[in-house]
């Protein structure tokens, strides 16, 4: 705008009238403002929402993990357990059998 058009304009409408266009250039300005910040907040909240499944799915993957691991433990606790026990019979089995063996080592000495 020009000042020749600004001048014409205040004089036709006076000040309040200049003041009322200022008035709406601000609010139109406000409505602009409002609506992009409102469409930032709404992006903001589509991509929180998607972190948070993200991470909901990371955390029930690591949980498994977790109890996978543990469950593995276990089974080779129990697996070394069994063999520990067979271990012992075994081995007491072999001292039976060497007691026996040693029993008649001594008979045959005895004759």
């Amino acid at each position: 705008m020009e000042i020749n058009q600004i001048l014409d304009a205040y004089g036709t409408i006076g000040t309040t009238g200049v003041l009322s266009l200022f008035f709406g250039f601000l609010i139109t300005n406000l409505v602009k403002s409002q609506n992009s910040q409102s469409e930032s907040l709404d992006k903001m909240m589509v991509d929180i929402a998607r972190s948070e499944s993200k991470q909901n799915n990371v955390e029930s993957i690591l949980l498994k993990l977790l109890d996978r691991i543990q469950r593995e433990g276990e089974q080779q606790s129990d697996e070394r357990s069994r063999r520990h026990e067979q271990l012992l019979d075994e081995l007491g089995e072999s001292s039976k059998e060497l007691a026996r063996l040693s029993g008649s080592v001594s008979r045959l000495n005895g004759k």
